[in-house]
């Protein structure tokens, strides 16, 4: 029979899952909030230290291309440090208040508005906004990945 601490703990995981696709929600770290719970109701027998160390490096990549994966696109585009820093706060203020199309708008738009400004060119600004845009989806595949890939390896630990 499984446990209400179990079931606490795959729940967290799923709203790992979910929260990896939403602005200024810690996906990774409600995934590993879950395994953790699971740990600590087993008495740290199950699962063992080493699959513990490797969820916590999972969560740990999958916060860094949180934090980082847009940032870093739109440097990758050209643009400056405070194209990427504006890119990223109006990101996370659009997304929420409109959700995760408002902040993958909020960054390309902020993106190319900084750049337009910055240098004038709409070209390099278009490119700007790209890159922003393919970074902001590409972080949240990759932590959808993650998280979901923490969610499989937490239920095979429960149920298995």
């Amino acid at each position: 029979m499984v446990s209400t601490l179990a079931w606490v703990a795959l729940a967290l995981a799923v709203l790992g899952v979910v929260g990896s696709l939403l602005p200024a929600v810690p996906g990774a770290t409600l995934s590993l909030a879950g395994l953790l719970v699971y740990w600590w109701s087993t008495g740290y027998a199950d699962p063992s230290l080493v699959v513990v160390v490797g969820f916590v490096l999972v969560a740990a990549v999958a916060s860094l291309v949180d934090v980082a994966g847009s940032a870093l696109a739109v440097r990758a585009g050209g643009a400056s440090p405070l194209t990427a820093a504006v890119a990223l706060v109006a990101g996370l203020v659009l997304g929420l208040v409109t959700g995760p199309l408002g902040f993958v708008v909020g960054v390309a738009g902020a993106a190319f508005a900084v750049e337009f400004y910055r240098t004038g060119e709409s070209e390099a600004s278009t490119r700007a906004a790209l890159y922003a845009t393919v970074g902001v989806l590409g972080s949240a595949v990759v932590q959808l990945l993650l998280t979901l890939s923490l969610l499989v390896a937490l239920v095979a630990v429960v149920f298995v």
